[in-house]
Formats: C-alpha cells, structure tokens, sequence
C-alpha cells in the first residue's frame, strides 16, 4: 500500500539527523545555482510586470534578485516561476524532472520567515529534493504529460513539514497530502510558448506550504492518495520507488547542472554542435540530422513564436550553436539565420538512444554539406551532467557572472550564503540579502 511507503518516508524525513559530506556538498552547489538561477529569471520583464501586478506585502521572504522581500506564500510562488522561466534550474534524469525547483522556493521561503536554523534548514531542503525524486521516480505520466507540479509537490511538502518540526505520522500526511494537489499539465503548453508553464511550478511551492500547514493543524491524512493523484489519473505509480535504497542513496548528487537556456532535451544535440562547429561552416551546410532518445524526440518545431517555445525546440538550440556557440537567456529569437539553419535540422528517434534511458541521454549529430561529405558527433549526456562532465562550482560562478553582468554583488552573495547556509545559526537574514538591490 501506498500509505505504507509514505509512512516510511515521513519518518525518515522527521527523523533523519545528519547527511554525508559529499551530499552537504553537492547540495551547496544546487543552492548556487537555484540562488543565481532564481535571480536570473526575476530581471525578465515579463517577471517584473508579474511582480508589479501581485501586489504582494511586505513580509519576511526575498524575492531573489527582485530588490525585496514580501510574504511567504508570494516569495515561494514568484521565486518558483522565476527559477524556471529561463529553463537554466538544475535537473535529476532519474527523476525525470527537477526536484529542487518543486521544493526549494517553498522551504527558503519559509526558512525566511521561520529563521530557522542552517542545519534545519539544510535538511529540509534535502528532504525536500530527495522525496520529490523519489516520487519523480515512481511515477510514470502519461503521454503528454508535464511534469512540473505534479509529483515533485511532495518534496516541497516534506521540506516545509520538516522545518515545521512536525513528527513522523504529520510528516508523511504532508507528503501525501502534496502528492494529491497534482497539476494535469500537457507538454505542449511548453511547446507553444505558454507561460502557464512556468507557473506550475510557483502552484508546486504554494501547495507544499499548504500541505505542511494542514499536518501542523491536524487535518491532513496520510491515506495513499499518490496511487490515485499519479497513478490512476496521471500515469502510473510504482510506491517501492518511494523507500528504495532509503537512507544510503541521495539523489541529489546525481543531478545535473545546465550551460544553456533550453530544454535539457536539446542539450546533447547543442553540445554535439559545438563539438563539430569548428570544422562546420553554415554556409556549407545542407543538413543537419539530429538522433535522440524518445523522451526529446518532439522538440521539432522550427517555428517557435517566443523564447519559451524556442527554449524546447531543438532545431533552435542546434542552430543558434552552431552560428553563435552559446544558448544564452539573451541569444536571439528573430535571427533570419538561425531560422533558416533551424529548417535544415531534422529530429529523429533512435531506438538505440533509447534504450539506454534513463542512465545516459544520448543524442548522435550528423551534419551534411553540400559537398556531400558528412560529420557525426555522439554525445551520451548533456555536459553538466554528474556523470558526464560535472560542473563545478567555478564553472557555476562562471555562468551566472555571465547570465548576471551587471550584479557581481549578488552573485558573490550568492556564493557566501550558499557555502555558509548549512552551518548558520539562523538563515533568516541571510536569506533576505538575496534579494538584492533591484536593477
């Protein structure tokens, strides 16, 4: 029964004391990148013009990057889309998704206005991301499906049950309560370019700070819900994922971190690109064919109407590699190149690729020229991933000086309070200086 399992989780999040060094360690590297990451996306416009509109009050949550601090529940909603709206947040394939963007806006947000301590709060953030991959894990969607809001919200409950201090039975009454307030959404919002996208993610923050409430009042219950929110509407559900290696596996060092602003579906194909773009003049270039696994094998479109729809096309990631070497938050939409590259790729699905899900993510690039002669590069992961040329945390800094140019003071901070959060003796203050001054 699926109750069982969440029980075994909810006690090993109440009670789980310490984490090994290297996971301490990875986790301050996830806070980096979420702390620089979060920023980046709250200088959009379109996320200020969000921010304006919300009216939210003061309060005792950053806004990370946007100059201020306002409610819990509005710092976890605006810093949950912020975080993912330039598709620069770091991801778990194991998962199938990103944990730490389900989790980690709610639990700083309420670490914020709890002023809790480094250590809490570094063990909620790693209940948050650990219980959000298992469910990741277990759950297979359906066809179409999105998975941003619907299996990680468990993770973002577990994380704020645990900074709620709340015992074994009310934490995993949380859990399940998250794992029942599952968004249905269709993947193609992404690929249409609609912002509702982003926004699932800001409903994941919203809904693990009210299952967490609900356990701390008494009227939440843990009664299995998951097998039928995840299961039986969503996909399927395998609760043995949830307790698998319970205790000796953290995922979270398993993760990967992303160089370019887009799916990291296209990451592989971008990064064959710039493996061939030095012997592979655009001019002299008939046709690019690009071999992927299942999972990316759709991102075909060549006629993407905003950044967000150009971020899960393929075609544009390769393209605009290929005649600029970067993916950048700033790289451009309307390039006349880049479109006329962009239909010249051809996105395939190989089933030898897929096959070698989920451990690797292969992508095989196959440039033509017009000459004939033809140059193939095979990737197995997206560099950045843990197992496939890991970034570290120089190379973090690295991008997000560049994503952030005109805000070294806040990527430095960012750096102090990421290395420092674990061993604080409150977070609060620390947490609130993210926000920065507004640019």
């Amino acid at each position: 029964m699926t109750a069982e399992e969440t029980a075994a989780l909810g006690a090993w999040v109440s009670e789980a004391d310490s984490a090994p060094d290297a996971v301490l360690e990875r986790l301050s590297l996830v806070l980096l990148d979420v702390f620089g990451v979060t920023a980046a996306g709250a200088s959009l416009p379109e996320q200020k013009a969000l921010c304006r509109a919300w009216r939210a009050p003061e309060g005792p949550a950053p806004l990370i990057g946007a100059g201020r601090c306002v409610a819990t529940d509005a710092a976890g909603w605006l810093n949950g889309m912020a975080l993912v709206s330039l598709e620069l947040d770091e991801g778990n394939k194991y998962a199938k998704g990103h944990p730490a963007a389900h989790g980690f806006p709610a639990v700083l947000a309420l670490a914020a206005e709890l002023d809790s301590t480094g250590p809490d709060t570094a063990a909620a953030l790693l209940a948050a991301y650990e219980v959000a991959s298992r469910f990741g894990r277990a759950t297979r969607l359906r066809p179409g499906a999105h998975p941003h809001g619907n299996w990680g919200v468990a993770g973002a409950a577990a994380g704020c049950a645990r900074l709620l201090n709340l015992d074994p039975g009310a934490t995993a009454a949380a859990i399940d309560t998250g794992a029942g307030m599952a968004i249905a959404g269709h993947f193609d919002s992404a690929t249409d370019g609609n912002p509702v996208r982003n926004a699932w993610m800001g409903a994941s923050a919203m809904s693990g700070l009210v299952a967490a409430r609900m356990a701390a009042a008494g009227m939440a219950r843990n009664t299995g819900t998951a097998a039928l929110s995840l299961g039986t509407l969503l996909g399927e559900f395998d609760a043995g994922e949830l307790t698998a290696e319970l205790g000796t596996r953290w995922d979270i060092t398993r993760g990967y971190f992303k160089r370019h602003a887009s799916c990291s579906f296209t990451h592989p194909a971008a990064d064959a690109m710039l493996a061939l773009r030095d012997r592979a003049k655009p001019d002299d270039i008939e046709e690019i064919l690009v071999e992927s696994h299942a999972l990316g094998a759709g991102l075909s479109e060549v006629d993407w109407s905003n950044r967000l729809s150009a971020m899960f096309s393929t075609p544009f990631a390769v393209a605009t590699a290929a005649l600029t070497g970067e993916i950048g938050p700033e790289s451009a939409l309307d390039d006349p190149a880049v479109r006329a590259l962009a239909r010249r790729v051809r996105l395939v699905p190989a089933d030898d690729l897929t096959a070698r899900l989920p451990d690797e993510r292969a992508t095989r690039v196959s440039v033509t020229f017009t000459d004939g002669a033809t140059l193939t590069h095979e990737v197995p992961n997206p560099v950045g991933d843990a197992d496939h040329h890991p970034l570290t945390e120089q190379d973090l800094i690295a991008l997000l000086e560049t994503w952030l140019p005109r805000r070294p003071a806040l990527v430095d901070r960012a750096v102090a309070v990421s290395r420092e959060l674990p061993g604080l003796a409150r977070t609060g203050d620390a947490l609130r200086e993210l926000a920065g001054d507004d640019e």
